[in-house]
């Protein structure tokens, strides 16, 4: 079996936020990667709740912050912050905003099959 590399320079498509960013798919054998832009001002209830329907993000995420910040409020009261160089793992049930004036840019290994996508 051959190995194989994609780009996101040439997305396989790309997901609009509400407002404050998008997300850009790239396919492997393995399954989805993505590279979520969270400008300024986002806030997954606000960007993604309306296109999720779903009182909390419902995606299990595992990834890396290429840039900025984000905090990530579960729903059982605890929260963590993530930043650039940080690894990461956010199980279902939770909300999340971006920290400060910078977009936080990551990459997003296991929950975007469903993520921003319009049903």
């Amino acid at each position: 079996m051959a190995g194989e590399a994609r780009s996101f320079g040439s997305p396989k498509e790309t997901r609009q936020f509400k407002a404050h960013g998008k997300l850009e798919l790239v396919e492997l054998r393995g399954g989805l990667a993505g590279r979520g832009t969270f400008e300024p001002g986002w806030k997954w209830s606000a960007d993604v709740k309306p296109i999720a329907g779903t009182d909390s993000c419902q995606a299990a995420h595992t990834g890396y912050v290429i840039s900025g910040r984000m905090h990530v409020a579960f729903d059982d009261g605890t929260s963590i912050d993530v930043g650039p160089g940080d690894v990461f793992y956010m199980p279902p049930g939770h909300d999340a905003w971006t920290v400060g004036n910078e977009a936080c840019v990551l990459i997003d290994m296991s929950g975007v099959q469903n993520y921003a996508k319009p049903n």
